[in-house]
């Protein structure tokens, strides 16, 4: 059977990346170029939407980027100077065409194209009601509410409607919609997801993160501001501000391993955060070693860090092998256990008789770092440490990452010791949250009001979750099954 690979399944999934180009010959071309830079975000599946002056234009695939838009002839069926684009990762449920982004429709204004990242945590409360009112829906996915929003809203502009479906929807997004009169980009009134701003030239862009400007050569401009609306028409950009101001909870995540370390993410440096997170790690948790290894590649420069600020020697210990894709085939239950090294494998001439430091960016179930502590061990270790560089992953997320339930959650279901105990480490530790704000250039993290959505971390969401009410988690997945971002 098609398998993936176990390293895989135990991370935390950002669902998607978006990314979108206004005013711009071929703009097809230059949306593809972005998206390869946004593949860590998504890489089930992939879509491109442009707008040429009278139609618009899609091609929406499964798998990479790489293989479906480098292609000249899917380039040039998608004419056009204005292009919005999508990678995708799905949570639990179908992973389909119908459900790959940007998602469109034909509404009583024209068209509208829509790419969202994060997720609407009452989507399925509203869902119901408009199915109720006679909506059809084509896709299992919560952005097509949004669609379904608009298209019954009883305001006449196509510009208040929108708003006004996004004043019915919870949670968090980051939204690049294309319309006859042009692009609208957005962030929630939190701005849990990211979103920036570039210009190329005369061409204004789009992206989840500023790594995807650098690759197309344009300029960063600034971060699109939480509850602001972005509007693009040819060569007009105007702002407006139509929600009430809240102070900000971006994502906390993103900067411990969402995002590229070459991304700039609020004004930090997402790799000098990496590495100071790492160094306060360090800090609070010192063991004796011989040497510091990271989980590769996530692990690596909070590993850095740590080595920088122990002393201890900074070694690849764990060679990544960078031309093993995300499945591979197994036939059974041993060959998937040994398919493991398919992808890493131990440096074992350096490890043989060292006490050593693994540095990894969380533990989610926890099978990721028993089977590395093993690793290690079968390379000859003397003893084995475990890093860890965010605080215990004891919530889920309900903002557009991929989080099993708290069931699977290892730091949910066990203490520290236990925690040890089940990844047969001599010893475990997590960076605290206080030591994670402190990365992050903030004293501590603040009782009330905190910079940051750290719920994953600390269970403080910072909006309500009409779709999950406390005490019913297992069965809003079980539903989650019908539904994917």
């Amino acid at each position: 059977m098609l398998t993936t690979n176990p390293y895989d399944d135990d991370k935390l999934r950002e669902e998607c990346g978006i990314f979108g180009v206004s005013a711009t010959d071929g703009a097809a071309a230059l949306v593809a170029l972005g998206l390869h830079a946004l593949q860590h975000r998504g890489q089930e599946a992939a879509g491109i939407t442009t707008f040429d002056g009278h139609h618009f234009h899609t091609h929406r695939a499964m798998g990479h980027v790489a293989g479906n838009f480098d292609r000249d002839d899917v380039i040039r069926s998608l004419p056009g100077t204005v292009a919005c684009g999508h990678v995708r990762y799905s949570t639990s449920g179908e992973t389909a065409l119908r459900n790959v982004q940007p998602l469109y429709a034909e509404l009583s204004t024209g068209g509208f194209a829509v790419a969202h990242n994060g997720n609407i945590s009452n989507a399925m409360r509203l869902r119901k009601e408009l199915v109720r009112r006679g909506s059809i829906f084509q896709s299992t996915s919560d952005t097509e509410t949004i669609i379904h929003l608009v298209a019954t809203s009883n305001y006449r502009t196509l510009l208040d409607r929108f708003i006004d479906a996004l004043k019915q929807v919870e949670g968090a997004y980051s939204l690049i919609v294309m319309t006859p009169e042009g692009m609208i980009a957005c962030r929630d009134p939190l701005g849990i997801r990211p979103l920036v701003m570039g210009k190329l030239g005369d061409a204004i862009i789009f992206a989840s993160e500023t790594v995807a400007l650098d690759v197309v050569g344009a300029t960063f401009v600034r971060a699109v501001e939480p509850g602001e609306l972005v509007i693009v028409q040819g060569s007009d950009v105007r702002s407006i501000r139509p929600f009430a101001p809240m102070a900000a909870r971006p994502c906390i995540f993103e900067w411990v391993y969402f995002s590229r370390p070459d991304s700039i993410v609020g004004d930090h440096s997402v790799y000098s955060v990496r590495k100071a997170i790492g160094a306060q790690l360090a800090i609070e948790s010192p063991v004796e070693a011989d040497l510091v290894i990271p989980v590769p590649d996530s692990g690596t420069p909070a590993a850095i860090g740590y080595a920088q600020q122990s002393g201890i020697p900074f070694e690849l210990g764990i060679i990544r092998s960078h031309y093993v894709g995300r499945t591979f085939i197994s036939p059974g239950d041993k060959v998937r256990h040994l398919g493991v090294k398919l992808k890493h494998n131990a440096n074992r001439a350096l490890i043989k008789g060292k006490r050593v430091i693994l540095v990894d960016d969380s533990i989610v179930r926890g099978t990721t770092s028993l089977k590395i502590v093993q690793m290690m061990r079968e390379a000859g270790a003397a003893e084995v440490h475990m890093r860890i560089a965010s605080p215990p992953t004891r919530h889920s997320c309900f903002y557009g990452v991929d989080t099993p339930e708290r069931a699977k959650l290892l730091a949910a279901q066990h203490d520290l010791g236990g925690m040890t105990g089940f990844i047969h480490a001599d010893s475990l530790a997590f960076i605290s949250i206080d030591g994670l704000y402190k990365a992050l250039g903030e004293a501590k993290r603040a009782d009330i009001r905190p910079k940051y959505c750290d719920a994953c971390f600390t269970g403080d969401y910072p909006t309500t979750l009409t779709d999950y009410d406390e005490g019913a988690e297992v069965d809003q997945f079980a539903m989650l099954a019908e539904r994917v971002v």
